[in-house]
């Protein structure tokens, strides 16, 4: 039974990609904030017409104080939702905001479901259709405003309709039969809509996430490009001057070029992409490691990498002293490496490249005049 339940739901309602969740929430939470306004404004303009519809018969809590207790409830929504939009959007109050949206909306169906329960009950079989109206197109209006939240908009359909539906299709009168098959159809199409809308959301998020590596990735060695460099200094930079310091070193492959031109480029490609693992797994997470074209190399370390303190051009020349198996051929490459600290080496990015980059010719320029000697970095 379980599984059943396991299977049915990944097939309907599937997890969000865990690449995009954070996104997800975000948005979610941003069209809550726009939607439920409506959603308020629609359930606080039926109030009045509710308690003036309700059983004549029943006490007043229930005819009067429920509508009166759900007009509170929408007032106090709106006065939150103004308050809310006024403020900085987080991930935290955008999970809040969305658990605490389907929590609220599904208590408030209750008790709308609740009222329109004990009317239908209180009142002649003629006045049935009315409280059955009522409380169908509010569950139908309120899954709408809440789309965005899947799980929500579904339960206020449930909480709505089954009961209301259930009380027709038993009446035994054939126009309530007539209308609640009607209404049944009417939510299977809705909730339809919502799980098509909810899947569209998330492709369209995963293609946006595609677009944004594809933009910021080095197509050959999969490792960042340029622009995700630039883009990931200028963050360190837009944190101030009192911000703790950062490396950055530029790596150019030695004996690259005869390589490439001796087994051609394709066996260079893969001598490449060799490169880039070995660079990637040196750094680890905590650094980046970025392809700036042809067989130069960046890796930028940030203050919170376990490298911050250690000799960043050592580790990369070590990394690279294995030779490499491609096509069963064994080479070696070596690298020549320049290191710049900021803000000791510059206080931005053109600086700090400019600063490394004469530390990368430096080394290369001693390289060549030492060929016997290992490529050795030159740092401040």
């Amino acid at each position: 039974m379980r599984g059943t339940i396991s299977h049915l739901r990944q097939r309907f309602m599937p997890p969000i990609p865990e690449a995009i969740r954070d996104e997800f929430t975000l948005l979610r939470a941003r069209r809550v904030e726009t939607q439920t306004n409506v959603m308020y404004i629609m359930l606080l303009a039926t109030t009045p017409t509710a308690a003036w519809a309700g059983a004549a018969d029943l006490h007043w809590g229930i005819r009067f104080g429920m509508p009166a207790l759900l007009a509170v409830l929408c007032v106090l929504g709106l006065i939150e939702n103004g308050i809310s939009r006024r403020r900085h959007l987080s991930l935290r109050r955008a999970q809040l905001m969305v658990k605490k949206t389907a929590s609220v909306s599904g208590w408030v169906g209750v008790m709308c479901s609740s009222w329109a329960v004990i009317n239908w009950f209180a009142s002649p079989p003629e006045a049935h259709a009315a409280f059955a109206m009522i409380i169908a197109m509010g569950a139908l209006a309120t899954a709408y405003c809440l789309s965005a939240i899947r799980f929500a908009a579904i339960l206020n359909l449930v909480i709505g309709v089954v009961p209301i539906s259930t009380l027709m299709l038993l009446s035994g009168r054939p126009t309530e039969i007539a209308a609640a098959t009607s209404l049944v159809l009417a939510t299977l199409i809705l909730v339809r809509f919502i799980l098509q809308g909810h899947a569209m959301l998330v492709d369209l998020l995963q293609l946006q996430h595609q677009t944004r590596d594809l933009a910021h990735t080095d197509p050959l060695t999969g490792l960042a490009n340029r622009r995700a460099l630039d883009e990931r200094i200028e963050a360190l930079l837009r944190k101030g001057d009192d911000a703790p310091g950062f490396k950055l070193a530029l790596l150019d492959l030695d004996g690259f070029k005869p390589v490439n031109d001796r087994y051609g480029h394709a066996f260079g490609d893969k001598l490449l992409s060799g490169v880039a693992d070995r660079l990637r797994e040196c750094i680890g997470d905590g650094g980046l490691v970025a392809r700036q074209g042809g067989d130069e190399f960046a890796v930028l370390i940030p203050p919170d990498s376990p490298l911050h303190g250690a000799p960043v051009a050592d580790h990369l020349l070590i990394a690279l002293v294995k030779p490499h198996m491609i096509e069963g051929i064994p080479v070696s490459v070596g690298a020549s490496v320049g290191v710049a600290h900021w803000p000791a080496d510059g206080a931005d990015a053109d600086a700090l490249f400019d600063f490394a980059d004469r530390a990368l010719y430096q080394a290369k320029a001693e390289t060549r005049t030492e060929p016997e000697r290992r490529p050795e970095r030159i740092t401040a």
